[in-house]
């Protein structure tokens, strides 16, 4: 039987400012760079599994 998800801790402090300044400035991903991921994905897919759903 699954243990049951536990609470995500909130950030406080100086983490939460890390991180609010981090996800201000996200920097865009390239195309290419999205492609290729996207192409790596379908590759993984394509592998079998003992677990196919």
């Amino acid at each position: 039987m699954a243990r049951p998800i536990k609470e995500t801790p909130v950030l406080t402090g100086e983490d939460a400012r890390r991180f609010e300044e981090h996800m201000k400035n996200l920097k865009p991903v390239s195309k290419e760079f999205r492609e290729s991921l996207e192409k790596s994905y379908e590759i993984l897919k394509k592998i079998p599994t003992p677990f196919q759903f």
